[in-house]
This record gives C-alpha cells, structure tokens and sequence, in this order.
C-alpha cells in the first residue's frame, strides 16, 4: 500500500512506500524542488479532491531529466563518509609520499645500525657501503662472528727444551665463511694423565697474532676461505700435565 506525501516547500504530493519512508527515519528529498523533508511528518490523506501526484523522488535516481546533483540523496546536514570526501590535491599526495620516504629512510637507517654485522655477513659485496653508511651513523663496522664456520684445522703443544716450564702453541685456524671473519678467542687447556684439566689459558687475538701486525690484521680479519698459523709460548710452570685440549669461541 502507497502512502501520500506533500514537501512543504512546493506543495508538490508524492506516492511513497512503507519501506521508502522508513528507508532514513523518514527522511526523503523533493523531487521537484530537492528540498529534503520529513516524509512521515508530511503524510497526507487522499480526499475527495484529486492530489496532483507526482513520482516518487526515490525514481529521481533513475530518471536523468529529474536526477539531483551528486550526492543529493545524502542530507546536507551529515557529514560525507571518509570513502566519498575529495580526494587530496596534488600537493598533498606528494607531502604523503615525502614523508612516507622519509619514514623508509629511518627504518634503513636504523637496520644499518642496528644489523650492520649481520648485513654485511649476508652480502659481503655490501661490505664497502655499509661501511661508509656506519661512519656516517657513528657505528663501527665490525667483523662477522660466526664459530661455527670457524676450525681449527691442526693443532701442536711441545715442550720447549731451551727453558723449563715453557712449552709452544702451534695451530692453524681456518675461515670456511664466503666472507671475512674477526680472529676467535682460543681456549687452552692442559690435562693430567686422567683427562682432568690443571691449567687454562684464554688467548685473546692479540695474545697469538704477531704483535707488529697485529692492528693490521684485526681490521683485515680472516680472510674468506683463508687460513692462519699461529705459534704461542706459554709458561706452564711446574705443571705436569700429558694432554690438552684446544677450543676457539668469540666472547660475547
């Protein structure tokens, strides 16, 4: 069943349906003069004198000779949904893009000074830029770190027959990395005729490479696929001991 609706503005009537009117709490739009008006508020009973009549404002929407600017099915007193807005003029996408850039710009910043080591483990042919980039954020490229592409490929502990208690480290450390790697730390330790250690030593890299280059090499590292020998003297004292045992590891 259709109701009748007269906007107060023209005085034009129109047919509506119970679903129409209920569509926005009632609130429907001139088809004639585009005035929006409560349309329940303005139900009008059909009398004796026959109403001029006029469609829907509904059917606006599809009839061109009659169809409102865009928008006009919306109240004028609402706010437009973020979805229907204006799209932002050209300065203002290039602001957002500029700061998006910028935002990118901070987060490689930051992994550079926060993952350098391990950048530059990943892509030694990085090694160079990511050194300049470490300068400029006033962090120190250090060397990668990995023990377990570490080895120490031979090992030798003689006693030196010039001198009591003093015996002689030889070794040779071996880089299985694709990339150069900081010298480890090695511990040494000596056992008895039972396997039970009575003496530990810790040899920094500066304790076993050749002091006179030893700036050098620890800025070069171990070369990728290189090999060190090293060769110690180490006073044991009066300690008796028939074995001994050779790790390397990098101190945290």
């Amino acid at each position: 069943m259709s109701l009748v609706t007269r906007c107060p503005a023209c005085g034009t009537a129109f047919r509506a349906q119970r679903a129409q009117l209920s569509a926005r709490g009632g609130s429907v739009r001139c088809g004639k003069c585009g005035t929006v008006f409560d349309g329940i508020a303005a139900l009008v009973e059909e009398g004796a004198d026959q109403l001029a009549l006029e469609p829907s404002p509904q059917l606006g929407l599809f009839d061109p000779s009659r169809r409102q600017p865009a928008g006009a099915e919306l109240d004028s007193d609402l706010p437009l949904p973020p979805f229907m807005e204006d799209e932002p003029g050209p300065r203002r996408r290039w602001l957002w893009v500029a700061l998006c850039l910028l935002g990118f710009g901070a987060l490689a910043w930051q992994a550079v000074q926060r993952f350098h080591t391990e950048l530059a483990a990943a892509v030694p042919e990085s090694r160079a830029l990511l050194a300049a980039a470490c300068g400029a954020a006033g962090c120190e490229l250090a060397l990668p770190r990995r023990p377990d592409l570490m080895s120490i490929d031979s090992s030798d502990l003689q006693a030196d027959p010039r001198r009591e208690g003093l015996i002689v480290l030889n070794a040779v450390l071996r880089n299985r990395a694709r990339f150069a790697q900081d010298y480890p730390t090695l511990e040494l330790t000596l056992t008895d005729e039972g396997d039970r250690p009575v003496l530990r030593r810790v040899l920094a890299p500066r304790d076993y490479l050749e002091a006179a280059r030893a700036s050098a090499l620890l800025t070069e590292g171990v070369a990728p696929g290189g090999e060190t020998a090293l060769r110690v003297f180490l006073d044991a004292g009066r300690t008796r001991a028939t074995g001994y045992r050779l790790y390397l590891f990098y101190p945290s």
